[in-house]
């Protein structure tokens, strides 16, 4: 059997739309089982809603990736333990699409390298924010010129924790790419290219009081509001209980608060806040992951299906 973890992954980070992304030490789990009759087993999130025949994600992923290799798709069965909530935003989709092809790579010998798994990655997906952080690791800048991209690594201050708000409904990520304006005005963008750089300042500077600021946004966040019309109010509630920063994790609907010594308080106030405004859901406190997927040969024999809690 080849099992691959692969980390939660918040992108944008406010000001950097479609550029930054960010692991977090929560994580979905794939095994794929050699000449075995298809079959995916699923336990955890999204066991009720997932498919479980050919066109789930990783099943379409692993088949992907013999197409691009040029060799034949081999028998296999897939075991997943989803430990991600389905809400949107926390990268569900890049684990599944980077744990297919980790298992996939490992089964033939690893034909493709890491860049070359990030390129296919990249591709599969349409833009990089959530997988690159996923493979990598960490907090990853990620910049596409021609088609080609490229990732940097950006150093994270010790101590920083992130304190998630999970509402009961979902988001689109094609319905939220659609609320998105065509041209923007200069202003905005120059609103978000000050804060962006801002943001890579703070990080690397260790200046976690230039968070807040480099973390506003123009370019996205206020078109997708009326997906989730009380987003201000819990992002003022985690600022005000000790939060650095609060942006919308991607297209949502999860939230993501950093934080430095007050995760507990920042998480008892998105959820005050959140019952204040009628809004379902629940605040979960997790660290940041430096590292980013593995893959490895595990026992041959039959294993339980891993606890999804674990």
């Amino acid at each position: 059997m080849i099992f691959a973890r692969v980390p939660a992954t918040s992108a944008n980070l406010g000001a950097g739309f479609d550029s930054f992304g960010l692991a977090l030490d929560l994580h979905n789990d794939v095994t794929l089982i050699p000449d075995a009759p298809f079959r995916v087993e699923i336990s955890g999130e999204g066991a009720e809603s997932l498919p479980r025949d050919r066109s789930n994600l990783v099943a379409r992923t692993v088949v992907r990736y013999f197409d691009v290799v040029g060799r034949p798709t081999p028998a296999f069965g897939l075991r997943l333990t989803n430990r991600i909530p389905m809400t949107g935003g926390l990268g569900s989709s890049s684990t599944a699409l980077v744990g297919g092809l980790l298992v996939a790579n490992r089964l033939v010998g690893d034909l493709l390298g890491p860049e070359d798994l990030l390129r296919v990655s990249f591709e599969l997906e349409g833009h990089p924010d959530n997988v690159a952080p996923a493979l990598l690791g960490g907090l990853i800048l990620s910049v596409v010129d021609g088609g080609r991209l490229t990732t940097v690594s950006i150093p994270l201050p010790p101590g920083l924790r992130a304190v998630l708000f999970l509402p009961r409904f979902s988001t689109s990520t094609r319905e939220a790419r659609r609320l998105l304006p065509a041209r923007v005005p200069y202003a905005d963008a120059v609103f978000n290219l000050s804060r962006a750089a801002l943001f890579v300042a703070a990080m690397t500077s260790g200046r976690l009081d230039l968070l807040r600021t480099a973390t506003q946004d123009r370019l996205h966040q206020p078109y997708r509001e009326v997906l989730f019309p009380r987003m201000r109010d819990l992002f003022q509630a985690a600022l005000s209980s000790g939060a650095l920063a609060v942006w919308l994790s991607g297209s949502g609907s999860a939230l993501l608060a950093l934080t430095a010594g007050r995760a507990e308080a920042v998480a008892e106030g998105f959820t005050s806040a959140a019952r204040a405004a009628g809004v379902a859901g629940r605040a979960r406190v997790v660290d940041l992951a430096a590292d980013g997927a593995t893959v490895e040969l595990i026992s041959p024999s039959p294993l339980p299906l891993p606890d999804p809690q674990q």
